[in-house]
């Protein structure tokens, strides 16, 4: 909330579609009627923001720190990608930030387009808790120690293989110990919930987001020990290159990126601040998950009445 008492929401929609345009400003209208102020933050040159009859009357910003100063609030509507730029914004000031599916899986939205209406409706009346998400503190360095840049990550960070005619050798390391070395497209080191996006396509498992720990998978690694590995939340886990490899990235959820010139080293360890995670129900991960992927329950008949009570 502002210093004058006025309430704020910082409204980051995805403008690739119409439809998401119009849910935006339908957003924006139910929040203005109950008396908040709006913000939008703009996608760009190409922006529909500025040519809507009713979004065009709402204050717009960049992808910059001035857009949440007073903000109560981030809302997103979009997909992943949506999300995780807006909880970019949401991170640097300590913000909670929920999202609403306007794309496909929307892993990261806490609802979906249908119950929009429902959802503004529990922000103007702050009918929602706030809950932490573990995130990534991330620092790469050159062969000399030289710091080359520092970051975060939400979802994972992903130590990709710059040289696609090639390998990446690699040498994995956990609390400042050698684990196996190996060539590979790159590693994946990821938070819980991070886990069913990237990583759980490179072959990890899903980890629930109420569980603090860090996720290591090796991508398309050439090696007998190459499996994920589940480590301490309080655990730092590094990965060095070779002098002789390939140039390597280090791209912080999909769009934050570090360049890594061969013999540098990346080391990631649990983040000083988390993201404040907007939740609007008490629904278990189990039925996300279940929804989300469309897994198969046919068949299923529940614990018994006295498994449950005893």
């Amino acid at each position: 909330m502002s210093p004058t008492g006025q309430r704020t929401v910082l409204l980051v929609p995805h403008t690739g579609r119409s439809s998401n345009i119009e849910s935006a400003s339908l957003a924006a209208q139910q929040l203005a009627e109950a008396g908040i102020d709006v913000r939008l933050i703009s996608g760009g040159a190409d922006d529909m923001l500025s040519k809507h009859p009713t979004l065009s009357q709402f204050p717009t910003f960049g992808h910059v720190a001035e857009a949440t100063e007073g903000v109560e609030l981030v809302l997103v509507l979009g997909g992943d990608g949506t999300f995780l730029r807006a909880a970019d914004l949401a991170h640097q000031a300590d913000l909670p930030v929920l999202g609403i599916n306007l794309g496909h899986v929307g892993f990261l939205a806490e609802w979906e387009s249908d119950s929009l209406q429902e959802a503004i409706r529990r922000v103007i009346a702050k009918d929602y808790r706030v809950v932490d998400r573990m995130t990534l503190h991330v620092r790469v360095f050159d062969a000399q120690r030289k710091v080359l840049g520092t970051g975060w990550a939400l979802n994972e960070v992903s130590v990709e293989n710059s040289n696609r005619r090639g390998v990446l050798d690699a040498v994995l390391e956990v609390d400042a110990r050698p684990v196996s070395n190996f060539g590979c497209d790159g590693v994946l080191i990821s938070t819980p919930t991070g886990s069913t996006a990237y990583a759980f396509s490179a072959g990890g498992p899903v980890l629930w987001p109420e569980l603090d720990a860090i996720l290591v998978v090796p991508n398309n690694a050439h090696a007998l020990f190459a499996k994920p590995l589940v480590v301490s939340p309080h655990s730092a886990v590094a990965v060095e290159s070779r002098v002789d490899t390939s140039r390597a990235l280090a791209i912080m959820d999909g769009f934050r990126t570090i360049d890594m010139p061969p013999g540098s080293r990346i080391e990631v360890t649990r983040g000083h601040r988390p993201v404040r995670w907007v939740r609007l129900d008490n629904l278990p991960f189990t039925d996300r998950l279940v929804r989300k992927f469309r897994l198969p329950v046919d068949g299923w008949r529940g614990p018994s009445t006295q498994s449950v009570t005893d």
